[in-house]
């Protein structure tokens, strides 16, 4: 009977023989743990000329259980995704690619927000962002007479 293997285009460049070995054993015990070790944010950033824009993806995540901050030009949004299991349903999972537990991303924007003008909506698992810049950190063109 003839097996069917999953291609993995980085075979090629991996240099650890013992992580060969242990991955042609258990390859499907390991994916789940680099997939888990470090869940990031995606997120986009739009600047205008008096506020930044920011949206960024929490697909599956409570209201609740999102946090964000802001202090000067740091911009933090943290949270939490917590699983959900149905009482009494005892299962085996086939596949499990979701990820579970903490999370948090901090970015430096290049000039002062005005916290009390800002404002955050959450939905369709995107949270948007607007944040005004401060006045003293805006620009101002001077005329030239």
């Amino acid at each position: 009977m003839a097996t069917l293997a999953r291609f993995d285009p980085f075979n090629l460049v991996r240099s650890d023989p013992f992580e060969e070995m242990v991955e042609s054993f258990m390859p499907t015990m390991l994916r789940p743990l680099r997939t888990r070790m470090q869940p990031t944010i995606p997120m986009e950033v739009m600047e205008t000329e008096n506020a930044y824009l920011v949206s960024a993806e929490l697909p599956g995540i409570k209201r609740e259980n999102i946090n964000v901050s802001v202090s000067g030009n740091q911009l933090t949004i943290s949270g939490e995704s917590k699983e959900e299991k149905e009482a009494g349903v005892e299962a085996t999972a086939l596949c499990n690619e979701r990820w579970f537990g903490k999370f948090s991303r901090t970015m430096t924007l290049p000039f002062e927000v005005d916290e009390s003008g800002a404002d955050a909506k959450y939905y369709d698992g995107i949270l948007h962002l607007t944040l005004p810049k401060k006045a003293s950190s805006i620009a101002k063109k001077l005329a030239i007479h």
